[in-house]
């Protein structure tokens, strides 16, 4: 059903409907969300499942979010230029991101590097968002050549990155009041920013923009600062 979601957002996406791809983006987020759940909760693990995941995610959260931005870009700029194709990049490194993955042991608990959903997330909302609001801020930053080719070189570099970064899953392994603190503060700033939302009048997918980048904030400052975990 990821698979499938991701497979249907690249459809719409073609057929200039940014916004429904975003939100089958959302549905593979959560089919990819409970299909780990479910593999922990009854500890049920194959390496065809594991292969299987990362193959389903690199279509949905490496595959769709490239192409939403290339579309975007595209309809923005009213052109073909070879700058809308920088977005495609991000296909590239969270190929290389999910490889890393698979085979990087560190990363049982949190992740080492931003974590191919989370940048699809910011790719996908920022699309939706724009198509939604034609007149805002973001659509005028997005109408020209740099801000999304930009974006993409830097949430590439995230992905594939050695920059710690927590989990937001649930697991028997997790160990530590640090993490647990990461977690309460960044669940409150993405309550703060749905209300925030809410308040403004604004479209729903400006919330889900907003609580992904102040994620990789957090994560950029917790690097810099003293770590007793």
């Amino acid at each position: 059903m990821n698979l499938l979601s991701g497979a249907l957002g690249v459809i719409f996406t073609f057929k200039d409907r940014l916004d429904i791809a975003f939100i089958l983006m959302l549905a593979a987020a959560v089919f990819d969300f409970f299909d780990g759940m479910v593999a922990r909760l009854l500890d049920a693990h194959s390496n065809i499942g594991k292969d299987l995941d990362s193959l389903s995610d690199m279509v949905s959260f490496g595959v769709l979010p490239s192409m939403m931005l290339f579309k975007l870009m595209s309809i923005q700029t009213d052109s073909d230029s070879i700058w809308c194709y920088v977005p495609l990049i991000l296909a590239i490194f969270s190929g290389l991101r999910l490889a890393k993955f698979n085979v990087d042991s560190r990363q049982t608990v949190n992740f080492i590097g931003l974590a191919t959903p989370a940048s699809a997330m910011i790719c996908g909302s920022l699309a939706y968002f724009v198509s939604a609001r034609p007149s805002s801020l973001l659509a005028y930053w997005t109408s020209g050549y740099v801000f999304i080719p930009v974006l993409a070189v830097i949430l590439s570099a995230l992905m594939v990155s050695e920059i710690p970064m927590f989990s937001l899953k649930i697991k028997k392994s997790t160990k530590g009041n640090i993490v647990k603190m990461k977690r309460i503060a960044f669940l409150t700033i993405a309550m703060m920013c749905f209300l925030i939302t809410i308040v403004i009048h604004e479209n729903w997918s400006l919330a889900i923009l907003m609580t992904l980048s102040f994620y990789v904030l957090m994560n950029l400052v917790f690097l810099v600062m003293p770590n007793d975990e």
